[in-house]
């Protein structure tokens, strides 16, 4: 076939479809998210729940959602920046601070839903893959199901959106995975080493970098770990810390609001200009146009002794 010059006439521009201004901006992938939203006819209008984990510079977030043609609407969420409430101060955005925040979601949500006594999900993690199963009882309530929306991040073997996904699952939630993505595992033997993903639940290899890292350069192991020092907390003390704080979130995982130590609504308020009413408006024309005739008047009478002079 010979070469065919591509010619865009009008008639080209013209069918030219402008993206999505959330693709154009880079910050959602629709080829992705239609697979996610889209829900079965026969589910009678049911929500498609998704695990949205998203990562900043400072935290963890995880929020349980779901799409309806108003926009999307959020059952739950949970950040990392609470974790500090359940004894977790340090390295809120490490595989094990994904993981603690995946649980605290997921029992969050399930408090919420009032299935979180049927369905306690993996109270003592230890490594092992464990799909969260229907009760065998009769009119006993399904568990539930979310998918995990990862969005624009590369999904490598050992991410820390893994991490989020077993702590949402470990709390009791159902979500469709299986090993292969989580820290541990072979490609080669395609099996998962349960004793490496465990590490990685309780800190361990935090503290193995802490170990490593003190022996080989003291100096910089003193300035990258100075937070941990000054609180007091060495390599051997991680596991208890991420341990204890497990079972807290188990026992109390409700969204408690911090204490604001200033009134931002009244600090706000000082610098808006208040919206005047009708009357209020057509007063202050009137109170110009009387100034206004009042100071014409007094030129007039200048004008008047100006003459008489």
């Amino acid at each position: 076939m010979p070469f065919v010059k591509k010619v865009k006439s009008d008639a080209y521009f013209s069918r030219f479809q402008v993206k999505y201004r959330r693709r154009r901006e880079g910050k959602t992938d629709y080829y992705a998210r239609k697979r996610l939203v889209t829900q079965a006819k026969n589910k009678y209008n049911a929500p498609k729940y998704r695990l949205v984990v998203r990562f900043t510079n400072k935290e963890v977030i995880v929020q349980i959602v779901y799409a309806r043609l108003q926009g999307d609407f959020v059952l739950c969420a949970a950040r990392s920046r609470e974790l500090p409430r359940y004894g977790i101060n340090h390295g809120l955005t490490n595989w094990t601070a994904a993981y603690a925040t995946g649980l605290l979601c997921a029992r969050r949500a399930l408090t919420k839903l009032g299935l979180a006594d049927k369905y306690e999900g993996v109270a003592e993690p230890d490594g092992t893959i464990t799909m969260t199963e229907s009760i065998d009882e009769e009119d006993a309530p399904r568990p539930f199901k979310c998918y995990l929306d990862v969005g624009l991040k590369r999904t490598s073997t050992g991410s820390r959106v893994f991490g989020a996904l077993k702590g949402a699952s470990d709390g009791g939630i159902y979500i469709p995975h299986n090993e292969k993505r989580f820290p541990g595992y072979d490609p080669e033997s395609k099996e998962l080493d349960a004793e490496v993903l465990k590490k990685y639940i309780f800190g361990g290899h935090v503290a193995e970098y802490m170990e490593s890292l003190e022996e080989e350069d003291d100096e910089r192991f003193k300035k990258q770990f100075a937070t941990y020092l000054a609180d007091g907390i060495g390599s051997e003390d991680i596991e208890e810390i991420f341990t204890n704080a497990y079972a807290a979130i188990r026992e109390d995982p409700t969204f408690k609001p911090t204490e604001k130590t200033t009134d931002w609504k009244s600090e706000t308020k000082k610098h808006m200009s208040v919206k005047l009413t009708l009357a209020q408006r057509r007063e202050r024309i009137q109170a110009k146009i009387e100034a206004f005739q009042a100071g014409g008047d007094a030129e007039a009478e200048e004008d008047d002794e100006d003459d008489e002079e």
